[in-house]
């Protein structure tokens, strides 16, 4: 549980209350020091990464609270804006859309580490990360960026661009996961777990499952 990268990847989710609470406020300095916040949270998500490749500093309790930590940030942010209406309109659509697709791959992460199985994060799914946590950035800033900045209408944009990734990259993961839980697929780890076990006591009959 100890080390530097965890350390961050908590950090991320201790932020996030004070992100919360912030944006509540709704006053412009503290839209932007909700938006430092957020960026803090922003580079403890690459930097934790990074740190544990560099370090071999890699734990089943980071992989672990990773994601959920990801999970967390988006979800939170997302729905404190549409609650005080930062995100309005036909803009809701692709906030709905980024939060069930987010409880859709936890669904399937589940499942598939069951079967031990992984599920790698796609080169397109980083993108669409890059534009999710860009455009929640200028969201958050809102009316309180400079006048030069249309900041609300970037966010919006890259916001649908990121839901437009996240209906790609859902379904590319859905499709997956559906591999592994067809009649065939689940017919081969039974093969295989039979194997598994015969091998580990030669000789003698495999154990019938309860």
């Amino acid at each position: 549980m100890t080390g530097l990268p965890n350390l961050l990847t908590l950090s991320r989710i201790l932020v996030i209350p004070l992100i919360v609470g912030f944006i509540w406020y709704g006053e412009d300095t503290y839209r932007w020091i909700a938006f430092g916040l957020y960026a803090f949270a922003g580079i403890t998500d690459y930097l934790d990464g990074y740190l544990a490749r560099s370090l071999n500093q890699h734990s089943d309790f980071g992989r672990l609270l990773d994601p959920i930590a990801d999970k967390l940030l988006v979800g939170a942010v997302l729905l404190i804006l549409c609650a005080l209406d930062h995100i309005s309109g036909y803009s809701l659509l692709p906030a709905l859309i980024i939060l069930l697709r987010e409880i859709l791959v936890s669904g399937l992460r589940e499942f598939l580490a069951e079967i031990q199985v992984r599920m790698p994060v796609s080169k397109l799914a980083k993108w669409k990360t890059a534009f999710q946590i860009g455009s929640l950035g200028f969201l958050i800033v809102g009316a309180a960026g400079p006048d030069w900045l249309p900041t609300v209408l970037i966010g919006e944009g890259l916001l649908w661009a990121a839901a437009i990734l996240t209906l790609i990259t859902g379904y590319d993961y859905l499709r997956s996961g559906l591999l592994h839980v067809t009649p065939e697929a689940e017919a081969e780890r039974a093969r295989r777990k039979t194997g598994a076990t015969s091998q580990s006591a030669p000789g003698k009959s495999a154990p019938v499952d309860a």
